[in-house]
């Protein structure tokens, strides 16, 4: 369900007055309230390692549970994107990662809790070597995959498939200088 649709109430004084304002906003004809819902700002990691394979997860819970994903999450407040996908990075595999390079991002929606929010998916690239993921927080499994063996229909969410899609077409990228 998009926002327009969720919220009745103005959250700032309760009036049920809460119009829609324009395609991005609502607006409160009681207290002149007006609430915007733009992205939230969320990372993704692709982490190759020496043998040119892609680090893929499964989801541990919903959204999605079940398909898989790239590492990454949301961005905290008064946090860089650098510094989040290293923190997530952490967090889900267990795995320390520097001299991430931002390649590209692509917006998405995702939906939770019966809310469908805009997001703008953040993607970087990482190379590593000698590294054993442990799955953690809201990863149930990880593994690498051959770059050209992965199934995009496998990944749970529209701006993972085109990141992968994108990724897999872009000469931008050597994927054997690892």
């Amino acid at each position: 369900m998009h926002f327009d649709k969720l919220f009745r109430f103005c959250p700032v004084c309760g009036s049920n007055h809460f119009i829609q304002n324009n395609i991005k906003s609502k607006r409160c004809e009681k207290c002149g309230f007006i609430m915007y819902v733009n992205p939230s700002a969320a990372v993704a990691a692709f982490i190759l390692n020496e043998k040119n394979e892609l680090l893929v997860c499964e989801r541990g819970n919903e959204p999605a549970k079940g398909m898989w994903d790239l590492p990454g999450g949301f961005i905290d407040d008064f946090e860089t994107a650098e510094i989040a996908i290293t923190r997530e990075i952490k967090e889900e595999l267990g795995i320390e990662v520097a001299n991430g390079e931002f390649i590209f991002s692509e917006p998405n929606q995702y939906t939770y809790s019966g809310w469908t929010l805009p997001t703008l998916d953040i993607f970087f690239l990482f190379r590593v070597k000698d590294v054993v993921p442990k799955p953690a927080d809201d990863v149930a499994d990880c593994f690498f995959v051959p770059i050209n063996k992965i199934e995009i229909d496998n990944f749970g969410f529209i701006s993972m498939r085109k990141a992968i899609t994108k990724f897999r077409e872009s000469s931008d990228y050597d994927l054997h200088n690892i």
